[in-house]
């Protein structure tokens, strides 16, 4: 076992980690980041950032925005979570995943510092990666929220702007059982004084929203209001979306999926807001590039044609308002199967509820501590009127519905990002 290797083991079994425990991994509070970030010199006060909050959309929006930011002549740190195969996806400069000597040399760091706190897996990944973008001088950093906001590891950086995706339930154990509740913990990034931009609220998320940037004397900008593209036009091979007619030009991008246009239009509010110049060549061709440019994968993503294989890691109920749709569409032009899985904490009915009937499916449970039994999910899915097989991993149901599906048929994989994660790691194999 390579030293890198002994690091990861040491982080993902020694230390909390969401992931594999849940609502027990979560540290809420910023007092032991704090205190991290302070025995590392206080990096999060030395990098320029922008910070993407909400509940769903917020890797997509981040990796656009930090593709164009290079492309911008920038250099730009980006980080996102959870990872799907390498730790490292979690940290990137440029595109570039840090490092593996870097991990174990601030893992080494810190244990033999001795601090008299505890802190979370989140929380030494948080001040690892500011720590890293300070080290490697980096004109500005995009910050992921991990869970929620207000509390969350990264809430310690003061950013140039705020962006907040969209609100749907998720984690309602942790962070409220309403959309105005939760929307009130994702708020909690609202700075004073700096812009923030919502994708799309409406109703009493939006007062949420607006009472805060008030209170906080934050200019806001819902970008639902202005959609800043005349038309959106699916690219001849289908790989991409043409959007025309922005501020910035017409540009292509490979992020395909229904909810993407919210993201792009998001993105495009959030770019009009930097306190720089942000040139045009530099949109159209980091959205252009932006699976190039910063590893993003996941997102309605095609692994393999004939038959078509794609993934996603939507697992809440508004990932699945854009996703029930679009599979829905696909089962109506040809045969689909459903390889499916979840983690155990999710309400899963509402969102099976949401799956299209004439599919076949094939159920199984991601290789994380959390994962819902496959036998429970069948039982689950049979209640709202979905049948199929179960299988013990990703890897054999995806085996099986890809055998079990003709060359002109799709089989989509998901529900859980560790569904993703398993069949990624079982391609690579």
């Amino acid at each position: 076992m390579t030293r890198y290797e002994e690091t990861t083991e040491w982080l993902f079994s020694q230390v909390p980690m969401f992931q594999n425990i849940g609502a027990g991994a979560y540290k809420p509070g910023l007092d032991n980041v704090l205190r991290l970030s302070e025995a590392f010199g206080n990096p999060h006060q030395r990098v320029k950032t922008v910070h993407v909050g909400g509940t769903n959309g917020k890797g997509s929006t981040s990796s656009m925005l930090a593709s164009v930011f290079q492309l911008n002549f920038m250099k730009t740190g980006l980080f996102t979570s959870p990872h799907l195969v390498d730790f490292r996806e979690r940290i990137r400069v440029d595109g570039e995943m840090i490092p593996e000597d870097e991990v174990v040399a601030f893992i080494d760091r810190y244990r033999a510092m001795n601090l008299p706190i505890e802190p979370s897996f989140f929380e030494l990944t948080t001040v690892m990666a500011l720590d890293w973008f300070a080290r490697c001088g980096v004109d500005i950093a995009v910050m992921e929220v991990g869970l929620g906001g207000r509390l969350d590891s990264t809430n310690i950086i003061t950013p140039l702007v705020s962006v907040i995706t969209n609100i749907s339930l998720d984690h309602t154990a942790l962070l409220g059982h309403t959309e105005a509740e939760i929307a009130r913990e994702k708020a909690g990034i609202i700075k004073p004084g700096i812009p923030v931009v919502i994708g799309r609220a409406d109703g009493d998320v939006r007062r949420v929203f607006a009472d805060k940037a008030s209170a906080e004397g934050a200019p806001i900008d819902f970008a639902q209001d202005n959609v800043l593209y005349d038309a959106v036009e699916t690219g001849s091979d289908g790989s991409k979306l043409v959007y025309r007619g922005t501020p910035y030009g017409s540009f292509a991008c490979p992020l395909t999926a229904d909810c993407q246009r919210e993201n792009v239009n998001t993105v495009l509010h959030a770019l009009r807001l930097m306190p720089f110049t942000v040139y045009p060549g530099s949109v159209v061709r980091g959205m252009e590039f932006v699976l190039e440019r910063t590893g993003l994968t996941g997102r309605w993503t095609t692994l393999r044609r004939s038959p078509r294989l794609v993934c996603d890691t939507g697992h809440n109920p508004g990932g699945w308002e854009w996703l029930g749709p679009q599979l829905a569409r696909i089962a109506a032009d040809g045969p689909l199967s459903m390889v499916i899985g979840f983690v155990s904490d999710k309400d899963i009915r509402g969102i099976l509820r949401m799956m299209p009937r004439d599919a076949r499916y094939y159920f199984t449970s991601p290789s994380v501590k959390r994962g819902l039994p496959a036998a429970d999910l069948a039982a689950a899915a049979a209640d709202c009127g979905l049948y199929g097989e179960v299988y013990d991993s990703v890897g054999t149901a995806c085996r099986a519905a890809l055998a079990d599906a003709p060359a002109h048929g799709t089989v989509f994989a998901g529900g859980s990002t560790f569904v993703v994660a398993d069949l990624l790691s079982t391609l690579r194999q």
